[in-house]
């Protein structure tokens, strides 16, 4: 007879003594968010099927857009990746864009691709910090670091926008306003923090000796799998799926730009905690050409009364933090949209824990989980 066994928030039965299934709910703390994840594990306590449920946390992005013209759009358009916020805004304006033929100025246009970048390292250092603990979850000398760039980062995207999370710093047809006179020095000054907390990040991570033995081999995404998934940013180049929207099909104010891609082939967690290091120092290294020559002018143009954007669709995709993110805009000539359809990241990474999970012993679901970055909200969109 099956036998259930309540354990914390999460809930075992046993069957027949052999197999077992763990309900991971979504609060429990070796789960990234508010999903679930149903195991199937064998008497070894290893995992042989993994189920990630998603719904827990559903946003209804989708539908809000189709009630609010496109003014207000922008104002929802960060809020389901809040990590990558500013990407999020970009996307939408250069699809609304692209249907009316608006052209937004060069200093607009350089401007996001430098916030876009700054989001990027900020993101990353969010999902790094935790990892940087000892085993014992004491902090150590790269927690602090850690926080203290990821802090300096969102001072000067602050400072940018006027927001913390929720920037809203884009418009159709550029940014909302120019940023501070002297916020270029202050970037810099961020940057450089970045730069001198990266490599004590490192040593408390990748070049760590426990670090590393905890993680090598661990929750292995294969390149087939991660192809076959649509699985792609840091995720998808730590199994060597060479993807990278800003040197593969770069968005407006990329293709000046000095690009080296960020790649490695072992797919376990600590090749994806690796590629999220490299990708910080890329978007550092982006961030400082960007600061080299942003052009004068406006950072908007002049909108008409009514945003109404000829009947038709448009397809607008881009590289966010944590991966491929898309706008499908449907207008059929009216004030708010008929369809926004959103490809988002996280929806897709998610899927890949059914193939990198199984082979993994229960104790190291931390260890497989905390490699894998996600935002429930993109999810859950």
């Amino acid at each position: 007879m099956d036998r259930t066994l309540t354990v914390g928030i999460g809930a075992v039965t046993e069957y027949l003594g052999v197999d077992q299934v763990v309900d991971l709910g979504p609060l429990h703390p070796a789960a990234h968010g508010a999903y679930r994840l149903r195991l199937r594990v064998d008497a070894d306590s290893v995992v042989q099927e993994a189920v990630p449920l998603v719904g827990h946390l559903h946003r209804g992005a989708e539908k809000l857009f189709e009630v609010r013209d496109y003014r207000q759009v922008m104002a929802l358009a960060n809020r389901h990746d809040w990590w990558a916020a500013f990407a999020n805004e970009v996307l939408i304006a250069r699809a609304v864009e692209q249907m009316t033929g608006m052209t937004p100025p060069p200093r607009a246009v350089r401007l996001r691709v430098l916030l876009c970048e700054l989001t990027r390292a900020m993101a990353h250092l969010a999902f790094l910090t935790p990892l940087t603990k000892a085993a014992d979850g004491t902090r150590s000398v790269g927690t602090t670091v850690a926080v203290g760039a990821r802090e300096a980062l969102q001072r000067v995207l602050e400072e940018a926008s006027g927001g913390r999370i929720h920037f809203m710093a884009n418009r159709i047809g550029g940014l909302r306003e120019d940023v501070p006179a002297d916020w270029s020095a202050h970037v810099e000054d961020a940057l450089a923090t970045v730069q001198r907390a990266l490599p004590l990040i490192a040593a408390c991570t990748v070049n760590d000796t426990a670090f590393v033995e905890r993680h090598s081999g661990v929750g292995v995404l294969s390149l087939a799998d991660a192809t076959a998934l649509g699985v792609s940013g840091p995720a998808g180049r730590a199994s060597g799926l060479d993807v990278d929207l800003r040197r593969d099909d770069p968005a407006p104010g990329y293709a000046e730009l000095e690009l080296r891609t960020v790649v490695r082939t072992a797919g376990d967690a600590l090749a994806r905690v690796a590629c999220q290091i490299d990708e910080v120092d890329l978007a550092v290294d982006l961030a400082l050409q960007c600061l080299q020559g942003i052009p004068g002018g406006a950072v908007n143009v002049r909108l008409p009364s009514t945003i109404a954007p000829p009947e038709g669709s448009v397809y607008s995709w881009g590289e966010a933090a944590l991966g491929i993110a898309g706008v499908h805009l449907v207008s059929r000539g009216e004030r708010t949209p008929w369809r926004l359809r959103l490809r988002t990241a996280s929806f897709n990474n998610v899927q890949a824990l059914s193939c990198l999970l199984p082979g993994t012993a229960l104790d190291q679901l931390p260890t497989a989980l905390g490699s894998f970055a996600v935002v429930v909200g993109d999810i859950d969109k």
